[in-house]
């Protein structure tokens, strides 16, 4: 088969679908792998690494494009809607509960869009292509709200470990899920005081073990979500319902009680956010002040770390990648987890999730 691996487009987006390890794997079963020059750049990749490894590097967008197969990291965006094609595979995030527009172009160009982040293997909603990347991105989440706390960047200046004799920052996380785990475990290791909240017992149950008394484990009521997010200095926005939009747990007029200089960091920002006042920012434009807060909604926030990123993300999806390449779309009728990643086939909308979302799209 004809494997496309084209530059991310997104901004400052610079993980790729394909590092130059998983290209010679390919290339061992026998396909052929087509690399946009410079995609893997700054991944740490040269052309000359895909090469080494049995690419072949295309100087256009439009010769990766063209093939039977297309492997990405993030979701088309307008400037390449055009290259969507009938018959052809398209493997990559898509989230698409967040973006009709997208949703429409797929549908219209009858091509078949299978989503990373909808991948489900069996068990209480294991996914194994997110998974990598909310570790990563819930790692960062408390990183980069450390920066934004400093004053320079607009933060109320709180150093979330503390010193000797006055009180660490609270990091409050709403989800305790993969994203809200890597948050605390950071959080934790910087000495902050910590409070996770979900609605799943069991859940907190299970963080229990990992924490112990370290982090506070509250069940996510309103009240609670109330009392603990006026207090944050670092709230980390941790919700996600598969394939659907993440509901909405900080109302407007919560975020305006919030200490001025408090920072809200919402990694569920690619499923529409969890936080009424967060919109999606870039990796050029972080940030914006709103309501004396500091606002983080960088959808694709692994792409800050994309040697890590892209490597991580591979070692989960080759198999995955190896096995559409073999059987093409019969793939799908022998890999279960993999079919339940099937957002868009011959002109329908065919995930259950994104499905209610978009119920006028269902055909």
């Amino acid at each position: 088969m004809e494997i496309g691996v084209p530059k991310e487009t997104k901004d400052q987006e610079f993980r790729v679908g394909l590092s130059p390890a998983s290209v010679r794997v390919l290339q061992e079963n026998g396909h052929s792998i087509y690399v946009q020059t410079q995609a893997g750049s700054g991944a740490g990749f040269t052309d000359d690494d895909y090469r080494s490894a049995g690419a072949e590097i295309v100087p256009t967008v439009e010769a990766v494009w063209n093939r039977e197969l297309v492997v990405k990291v993030k979701e088309p965006l307008k400037s390449e809607y055009h290259f969507l094609q009938k018959g052809q595979i398209l493997f990559t995030y898509l989230h698409l509960a967040a973006d009709r527009q997208l949703t429409e172009h797929l549908i219209d160009s009858g091509i078949c869009a299978i989503a990373y982040e909808t991948v489900e293997q069996p068990g209480a909603n294991r996914l194994p292509l997110l998974t990598p990347m909310s570790i990563i991105a819930g790692r960062l989440a408390v990183q980069f709200g450390a920066r934004y706390l400093e004053r320079q960047q607009g933060g109320r200046g709180v150093l979330l470990g503390g010193v000797p004799g006055v009180k660490p920052g609270k990091v409050v996380i709403l989800g305790g899920g993969v994203v809200g785990t890597e948050a605390a475990r950071i959080a934790v290791g910087m000495g902050a005081a910590v409070q996770i909240l979900d609605v799943n017992v069991e859940r907190l149950s299970y963080l229990e073990t990992l924490f112990g008394s370290r982090v506070e484990l509250l069940y996510s009521s309103s009240a609670h979500i109330e009392a603990a997010v006026k207090e944050a200095d670092l709230l980390v926005g941790a919700v996600l319902v598969l394939g659907r939009k993440a509901p909405i747990l900080v109302s407007h007029e919560l975020v305006k009680q919030m200490h001025p200089g408090s920072v809200i960091v919402d990694v569920a920002v690619d499923q529409g956010g969890c936080v009424e006042t967060l919109h999606p920012t870039s990796h050029t434009n972080p940030t914006y002040i709103q309501e004396g807060v500091v606002h983080y909604g960088v959808p694709n926030m692994p792409g800050a770390v994309p040697w890590t990123a892209t490597q991580a993300l591979n070692n989960s999806t080759l198999p995955y990648v190896v096995q559409l390449a073999n059987q093409g779309l019969k793939a799908l009728e022998v890999n279960l987890p993999l079919a339940k990643g099937l957002n868009v086939q011959n002109h329908r909308l065919v995930h259950p999730a994104v499905q209610e979302v978009f119920p006028d799209l269902v055909n």
